[in-house]
């Protein structure tokens, strides 16, 4: 074998590990969680912050309190229908076999306990900037649940979607846990930015996104297509929003806006989490709204 083919093969083989490297699944470090102990009732508080009931709760549900996990809700993308899982404490079907250490790596970077990449359908790039103790609290309240023994329905995703090794590589490109708004914030818009930016991902909706589906941070809450391909999600910064924080914290608690419409749609499902916040959280979220910087439509 002469010099130049062996170079050509080494370099092969180096840019095939380094494939490897960027694309393997990168997990916590568990001793962060493992020296952590959950609260239930703070857990509470943050469920209904992240709206897990919104897209897990199973459709023919009947109870009122919208706690059974057992998920199937579809979700139409570019890249396929995915179906929101069943994430009850049930041992064969749901997470009644994982680890504290297992959800932390599931909500904060996006692997399975079996060390695959989960889709960013589940929005584990913003659930990223949950502090470890918001995610042991999380945690301890999803054990308290109700089981399901509904089985998951597998994605429809096609090929080249359908490789999730891939994912590696779009989480280098678009999974940031960094704040998206800089600059000096109050307490309450500090606070705000944390449930905004983290736990609410109000910014998967609400931001519009890249041909790969990365958001677009550039036009941070400006506005974006309905996934479903009818209307727009609105544009929230002060450039379009021009209600007074009082009114978009009594619209986060009611759903009716100042002109006394009322919430529709799946921002309907939305006000049924936010109206479960404590008035403080309700009323950071809105400094923090009106602190962000203005996108022009």
């Amino acid at each position: 074998m002469n010099k130049f083919f062996k170079s050509v093969l080494g370099l092969s083989l180096i840019a095939s590990a380094a494939g490897l490297w960027i694309t393997a699944p990168r997990t916590v470090p568990a001793e962060t969680f493992t020296s952590l102990t959950g609260d239930a009732t703070r857990g509470e508080q943050v469920f209904w912050t992240g709206g897990c009931a919104s897209c897990h709760t199973a459709e023919d549900d009947a109870q009122d309190d919208r706690i059974l996990l057992s998920g199937g809700k579809a979700f139409v993308t570019d890249f396929g229908t995915f179906y929101a899982p069943n994430i009850t404490p049930d041992p064969a079907h749901g997470l009644g076999g994982w680890s504290a250490v297992d959800f932390a790596n599931a909500m904060q970077a996006g692997v399975s306990p079996d060390g695959k990449h989960y889709y960013p359908a589940f929005p584990y790039t913003s659930y990223a900037r949950l502090n470890p103790q918001d995610v042991v609290d999380l945690w301890a309240f999803m054990q308290t649940l109700p089981p399901s023994e509904v089985a998951n329905r597998p994605h429809d995703v096609s090929f080249p979607f359908s490789i999730r090794r891939g994912l590696g590589v779009w989480k280098v490109l678009f999974s940031h846990p960094e704040p998206v708004v800089t600059g000096d914030l109050t307490a309450a818009q500090k606070r705000g930015q944390y449930l905004v930016e983290g736990p609410a991902h109000c910014g998967e909706c609400h931001s519009p996104r890249n041909s790969m589906g990365g958001i677009d941070y550039t036009r941070w809450l400006g506005g974006a297509p309905n996934p479903s391909g009818k209307g727009t999600i609105p544009n929230i910064t002060p450039a379009a929003l021009d209600w007074s924080e009082a009114d978009i914290a009594e619209y986060l608690s009611s759903g009716f806006t100042p002109e006394y419409d009322s919430a529709g749609g799946e921002m309907a499902e939305v006000i049924e989490n936010t109206a479960r916040l404590s008035d403080e959280d309700r009323a950071a979220i809105a400094a923090y709204l009106k602190a962000v910087p203005r996108i022009s439509q």
